[in-house]
């Protein structure tokens, strides 16, 4: 009985974002914001469905309590607000009506776990409060999508991405460039997968 009350309520969460879908799609082609979540380097891009580039980039963060002389909690906030600023600011800019984002993994310690739970809220909480859509898509996912195999050195997803979309968004700095990279693995997978996707392709 849980079970089956368990997928309703996952049956039902898809259907509002289906739902929401079609609404945006009754305006025009949305601009999609598509992330490569972290605390310390979440690359993003926007891009509109047919995979035009409109803007890329990573925003970096450190942690600066010793320097700032505050507690570790306050500093771990100020650099979530950082990130927030930045892709409101994004999404106001470039009218963003689709967020697609990577699903955080891989807590090996308790503050890593910490920083899973923030980056996930910081996505989430954005789509509600702005009612976007948003789906997540796990690296797995993307890596197999694009090249085939689960597990893949960054390297590789920068050319697999540099194949599919052109290299406009390269700058030559390893870390922004792998973290774009990941951020279009998410897009590239979501084109073949999601059903808003598919709404779009009609």
């Amino acid at each position: 009985m849980e079970r089956t009350k368990g997928r309703r309520l996952v049956d039902m969460m898809d259907e509002a974002v289906i739902e929401r879908g079609e609404e945006l799609l009754k305006t025009r082609i949305p601009t999609i914001l598509t992330n490569d979540p972290s605390l310390t380097a979440w690359g993003y891009t926007v891009i509109d469905a047919f995979g035009k580039i409109y803007t890329s980039g990573c925003i970096k963060t450190a942690p600066e309590q010793k320097k700032r002389r505050i507690r570790k909690s306050d500093d771990t906030q100020r650099r979530a607000s950082e990130i927030i600023r930045k892709l409101l600011s994004l999404i106001r800019q470039y009218n963003v009506q689709f967020i697609l984002s990577e699903s955080p993994h891989g807590s090996q310690n308790a503050s890593a776990a910490v920083m899973i739970g923030l980056v996930v809220g910081i996505t989430q909480t954005m789509a509600e409060c702005l009612d976007i859509p948003i789906e997540y898509y796990s690296e797995g996912d993307a890596k197999k999508c694009a090249l085939g195999k689960l597990s893949a050195a960054k390297n590789e997803m920068i050319d697999a991405m540099t194949a599919i979309f052109g290299d406009r968004w390269v700058t030559g700095t390893k870390y922004i460039d792998e973290a774009v990279a990941d951020s279009l693995g998410v897009f590239h997978v979501a084109s073949e997968e999601s059903v808003i996707f598919k709404m779009m392709k009609r």
